[in-house]
């Protein structure tokens, strides 16, 4: 089973998603992107200190992941199941891209809230990885009693 959150989009629809990650950005407009996304406290953003410390490291993985180039390689044979949130830039069809990734079935379960979903709903998002997880368990445990 692969689980993909929201935050990459599907490798063919990534070009619909882009978020100009992959231009240099002053601190400050760095700071307003993270603003943006909703998931970094005020407190945290206004902490000069703390942002010295990490707006290098972030930067440095937004422009990874703007320039990320999809390689062709083959269809993943597992079932896929993307997490989204209603509010984020990704849309529910371009997270649907995804399921050209794989061989397997492929499922989707959108949350409310935005690229941070998972801080918003822990519990929902871990019972559905749980269960995810578990399906080919059951249908391999059926299919050994048969």
């Amino acid at each position: 089973m692969a689980l993909f959150a929201s935050g990459t989009a599907a490798p063919t629809l990534r070009a619909d998603y882009d978020r100009g990650f992959a231009q240099p950005k002053t601190d400050a407009e760095l700071i307003e992107q993270l603003r943006t996304l909703n998931g970094t406290s005020e407190e945290v953003l206004a902490n000069e200190e703390l942002m010295s410390l990490t707006l290098p490291i972030l930067r440095a993985d937004f422009q990874l992941c703007g320039r990320f180039e999809p390689l062709q390689r083959p269809l993943l044979k597992c079932p896929v199941h993307v997490l989204g949130g209603k509010a984020d830039r990704a849309t529910t069809e371009q997270l649907i891209g995804w399921s050209k990734e794989t061989r397997g079935s492929f499922s989707v379960d959108m949350f409310g809230g935005g690229h941070f979903f998972i801080h918003e709903h822990e519990a929902k998002v871990l019972k559905v990885i749980k269960d995810q997880l578990q399906v080919p368990h059951r249908r391999h445990a059926t299919a050994a009693s048969a």
